[in-house]
């Protein structure tokens, strides 16, 4: 049977939480009960009743929500205890997903928001060029990897060489998706504002771009009224997007980055 158990990864598990709990009262420094106390508040039960009705398309019954309940709780015990071990350390996967929430937890409010006509009629009127039916641009672009190295390039003589990258150097007669779905939105936004024009700097999630506006065929532009939805859902994610940045910003100014 000792055998059975030296070799059971449970048993493992167990012996390590156990040792490190040791380690931590022989330091004087013993878990504070209040953190080993789980809470299960009315509004998560809420959340068990409400995830079980959409699965199967009807309240649970006392059995089944005591069944929900007692599946949180282990989830939520050995959720804990893996903290407690350090597993979520030097794990790719556990790091990008709580990346991911702290990203969404900024944007969250906007995911709900109801905003005015108000609102989405100065939208619409500040980004034309998202919703222009038959808009067209052609232009050619330069990518450099930073604004230094854009810089630089200006300041030498002669034209300005971008670096290479999987990008097209020229795009003919493209709406403002086909913009979007190569360079992303926040390239195809600056471009959407423009004239024709040599030289304009942008930017893109990407980098940086020389850009030069050959030609724009304006569109036609379609009354709110019409395009409300396509508005909205603009409005929202750009909106979040920009709430995200913002919040990183604040985080990110409270860290130093050393780079060996």
């Amino acid at each position: 049977m000792m055998r059975r158990l030296l070799r059971d990864p449970l048993a493992h598990f167990l012996v390590a939480g156990a040792a490190i709990w040791a380690v931590l009262a022989f330091a004087g420094e013993p878990v504070d009960p209040a953190e080993r106390t789980i809470l299960l508040t009315k509004e998560e039960q809420a959340n068990l009743v409400l995830g079980f009705e959409r699965t199967m398309g009807r309240p649970p019954t006392d059995a089944e929500l005591d069944a929900q309940i007692e599946s949180w709780v282990r989830e939520e015990v050995l959720y804990r205890e893996a903290l407690r071990l350090g597993l979520d350390a030097g794990d790719p996967v556990v790091r990008r997903r709580l990346s991911t929430k702290m990203d969404d937890l900024a944007g969250a409010e906007v995911e709900t928001a109801r905003p005015s006509e108000e609102t989405l009629t100065a939208w619409l009127r500040d980004h034309p060029g998202r919703f222009a039916e038959g808009e067209r641009f052609t232009f050619s672009q330069k990518y450099f990897r930073s604004e230094d190295a854009l810089h630089e390039a200006l300041d030498a003589a002669g034209d300005a060489n971008g670096h290479t990258i999987s990008l097209p150097e020229r795009m003919t007669d493209a709406s403002y998706a086909d913009i979007k779905a190569v360079f992303g939105s926040q390239f195809a936004s600056q471009i959407a504002r423009m004239q024709e024009t040599s030289g304009a700097q942008v930017t893109s999630g990407y980098g940086y771009h020389l850009v030069d506006i050959e030609e724009r065929v304006e569109g036609r532009q379609r009354p709110l009224s019409e395009i409300r939805d396509r508005v909205e859902a603009d409005w929202r994610s750009s909106t979040a997007a920009a709430r995200r940045a913002r919040a990183f910003d604040l985080l990110r100014e409270a860290y130093r980055i050393e780079v060996e």
